[in-house]
């Protein structure tokens, strides 16, 4: 399924973005301590305490892999990733060869209902449009059978950001409240705001739980 946003990021535009995040481990927990005075490692740490290393764990939007190579530092081995460019999608399969990672659009995440006991993002609702987000958060909500983590750009209302003087590619918005408002299944277990150190600019990591659930193992 494609959006009006579909050609910018699986051609040469997000080609682009991928070759300028293209970072190791090391430099991507640099650039989280420089934004907000903390690492993403530690950042994980805080959200995912407690979370079986066996959990299946989807990283919607996946990029170069980045994110699942932390998490597989941190123990999980059941990691799994889709990405809509395939310029990014190559990256990732070189660099995460024991991750399992797929072509594929959020908008048609392809997996049975409640296959992974965590579905996550890291600044990819961002540039879903508001006329697309909710069937996003729909294949997200669909996938998972316990828990949503995100980490998204936050305002309390959908505003729409220039992007490296683009329109129509990034919008900043409470993404944990979006979900918990179209799903009544859903409840906030945490939330930290990460004010820039630099500017003014908020992101927010959040963590949902569906609440009918049956899952025995510890929440994180």
């Amino acid at each position: 399924m494609s959006t009006a946003q579909t050609p910018r990021w699986t051609g040469q535009f997000g080609r682009a973005y991928t070759d300028r995040n293209n970072l190791s481990l090391y430099a991507l927990d640099a650039l989280y301590e420089g934004n907000y005075g903390v690492t993403r490692r530690e950042l994980n740490r805080r959200f995912l305490a407690g979370l079986r290393s066996d959990a299946r764990i989807l990283e919607v939007g996946c990029n170069i892999g980045n994110q699942l190579k932390l998490l597989r530092e941190l123990g999980f081995f059941n990691l799994y990733g889709i990405e809509i460019q395939h310029y990014a999608l190559k990256q990732a399969k070189s660099r995460t060869p024991e991750i399992k990672v797929a072509e594929a659009s959020a908008l048609e995440i392809p997996f049975p209902d409640n296959s992974f006991d965590l579905v996550f993002t890291s600044g990819v609702l961002i540039h879903i449009a508001p006329c697309d987000i909710a069937r996003v958060l729909r294949e997200i909500h669909r996938c998972t059978k316990r828990y949503i983590w995100g980490f998204e750009y936050y305002s309390p209302t959908c505003v729409e950001v220039a992007y490296r003087g683009n329109r129509n590619l990034l919008w900043k918005m409470n993404y944990a409240q979006a979900f918990l408002d179209q799903f009544e299944d859903l409840q906030l277990l945490r939330s930290q705001q990460l004010t820039y150190l630099q500017n003014s600019n908020v992101d927010c990591m959040f963590l949902l739980e569906k609440s009918r659930t049956e899952c025995a193992e510890q929440k994180p």
